[in-house]
C-alpha cells in the first residue's frame, strides 16, 4: 500500500482530507515537517485561505523546496486541492501580486461572473465538464458535480493542462493535470461519492 503524505502547513482542512483518504483504504500521513515528504509515495497539497499567506508559509517552513524535490525531481504523484491548486501557478493577483510554485504557466485571478446575480465567492455544488481522457475522472458520468468554495481561479496559458471546467457566469477552471501533477479547484473530500472516486483514481494513477 502506498503512503500518502498530506502537507500540513497550517492552512488546510486536514482532518477532512485525511479522513477521505483513509476511507478509501489509503495509508495517509499528515506531514508537519518538509523532510517527511521524502518518505511518501504520493503527496496531497490541500489549502484554504489566501494565496500570499499560503506561499509565505510554504517558503518559510521549507515545504516549497521539499515539494520541488519530491515532485519535480523525483516524480512523485501529487494532488493539489483548492488553494493547493492555486499555489502551483506562477503567480496570483489575490491581494496584490504574489509568485507561486511555478509548476503551471498560469495566473490566479478573481472570478468575474457575467451574470451579476451570481455571488463571489463561488460556494456550493456545480457540475463540471471534464476530458474523457483524464484518468482522474474515470468511472464518472459526463457532467459530475463537485463542491466548490473559492473567489479566485487559475487561468492556464496551455489549454492542454486543463482537464475540467465549471460554468459560473463563464468558464472557471476546475482541474489541471501535467506529468505527475494533478489538482482540483473543487474539494473532492467534500464531494461525496464522486469525490471519493477521484481520490481512488489518484491513488491508482501511474503517471
Amino acid at each position: 500500500m502506498s503512503t500518502v503524505g498530506i502537507v500540513d502547513y497550517g492552512m488546510g482542512n486536514l482532518l477532512s482530507v485525511y479522513n477521505a483518504f483513509q476511507m478509501v483504504g489509503a495509508d495517509a500521513v499528515i506531514c508537519t515537517r518538509p523532510e517527511e515528504l521524502a518518505d511518501a509515495d504520493r503527496i496531497v497539497l490541500p489549502g484554504v485561505g489566501a494565496f500570499g499567506d499560503c506561499i509565505s508559509v510554504l517558503n518559510s517552513r521549507g515545504f516549497s523546496a521539499a515539494l520541488d524535490d519530491v515532485v519535480l525531481k523525483r516524480g512523485r504523484p501529487i494532488m493539489g486541492i483548492c488553494l493547493g491548486l492555486q499555489a502551483m501557478a506562477r503567480r496570483s493577483f489575490e491581494g496584490g501580486e504574489h509568485a507561486g510554485l511555478g509548476w503551471f504557466e498560469a495566473d490566479v485571478v478573481r472570478i468575474t461572473p457575467s451574470d451579476s446575480t451570481l455571488r463571489v465567492p463561488h460556494v456550493g455544488w456545480n457540475d463540471i465538464t471534464c476530458r474523457e481522457s483524464c484518468p482522474m475522472f474515470k468511472g464518472l458520468p459526463a457532467r459530475p458535480d463537485f463542491y466548490f468554495v473559492h473567489s479566485f481561479y487559475m487561468k492556464c496559458a496551455d489549454p492542454n493542462d486543463i482537464q475540467a471546467t465549471a460554468d459560473y457566469g463563464g468558464p472557471v477552471l476546475a482541474s489541471v493535470l501535467k506529468n505527475n501533477i494533478f489538482a482540483t479547484q473543487f474539494h473532492p473530500e467534500k464531494s461525496q461519492e464522486y469525490g471519493q472516486r477521484v481520490i481512488e483514481n489518484f491513488l491508482n494513477w501511474k503517471p
